[in-house]
Formats: structure tokens, sequence, C-alpha cells
């Protein structure tokens, strides 16, 4: 099997840019101050993060990640959004707050960070394993019964801690008159 001179450099290319819409994504959900904004940046982020789980030889991940995360907990998000009350109380908090928490929130991001850096890069890492399914919706369904039937059922439990967190906003957001 012969390759390209030039497609690792493809490749990279590409998982760079992978990686650049995730951590783009994650700054705008975390830097925004209005909400639909925040979740746009939840969506592209998941969108990456989908992209990162393909580059890991886990094509079904990176589906239900779409699936699950982009086409169902965002969309219940809005919702909840959409069906609070528009006006927000005034908060009391001075901007010396924020930037106290913010930089709180920059250093454990930052210790985080070179940790998982620390140990991806010293870490003992197992071979990839090979593929021996032809990715057949046959395929797919045994996969999802037996081999990932606990993170599937892990994926659908934050799916519901997802529901209920929005039906909760959506519902605290009305006023009882």
């Amino acid at each position: 099997m012969t390759t390209f001179p030039f497609s690792d450099y493809i490749i990279t290319g590409i998982f760079c840019l992978v990686v650049a819409t995730t951590v783009a994504g994650a700054l705008v959900a975390a830097l925004s101050t209005r909400i639909i904004r925040g979740v746009t940046g939840l969506m592209i982020c998941c969108l990456g993060l989908a992209g990162l789980y393909y580059f890991l030889n886990s094509p079904f991940l990176a589906l239900m990640e779409i699936l699950i995360y982009v086409g169902a907990v965002c969309v219940t998000i809005i919702f909840g959004v959409m069906l609070a009350e528009p006006d927000e109380p005034a908060g009391s908090e001075s901007r010396s707050h924020y930037l106290l928490w913010g930089g709180l929130a920059l250093l454990v991001s930052a210790v985080v960070f070179a940790t998982v850096a620390s140990l991806s890069l010293h870490g003992p890492w197992a071979a990839p394993a090979e593929r021996v399914t032809d990715g057949s919706i046959r395929a797919i369904g045994l996969s999802l019964l037996t081999t990932y039937s606990m993170a599937f059922e892990l994926i659908s439990l934050v799916l519901f801690v997802a529901i209920i967190g929005a039906l909760v906003i959506a519902r605290a957001g009305r006023t009882k008159e």
C-alpha cells in the first residue's frame, strides 16, 4: 500500500482543523454572555469532538456524539431557554468578582491541561485495535448491544439528565402570579 508523500500533511491539517473547531466552540460556549450563542458554541464543540472520535477510529461514538449531544441536548437547552422568562434579575456581582473566578478557572484549566498533556506524552499507549467490522447496520447494532452497551446506557443517562435540567430551567424561569 503506497501513500502520497503529502498525505501525512493533509491528515495533520485536518486533525488541526478539528482540534481548532473543538477549542473555538468551547471558547464560544464558555465566554459568550448570551445563552443562545453559548449553546451554539457547545454544538460546534461537540461537532469537533465527533471529529476527534472519528480520528480515534471510533465512528460509532462520533455518530452518537452528533446525534445525542448536538441533536438532542443542545435542542433541549434551546427549548428550555425559549420557555424561560426573557428578563433576568439584575446581578449584584462586581467586575472584580468575575475576574477572580475567571482567573481561578484559567488556573485550574491550565493545571488539568498540563496533567493530561504530561500523561499523554509520557504514558504507555496501547497499539490501536484492528477494525474487524464492515461498518454495516447489522455490525453497528451488534456492537451497540454487546461491546458498547455500557457506553450507550451512560449516554442515554446523560441525555435524560440534560432533559430534566432543561425542564427545571424552564419551570424555574416562569413567574407564578
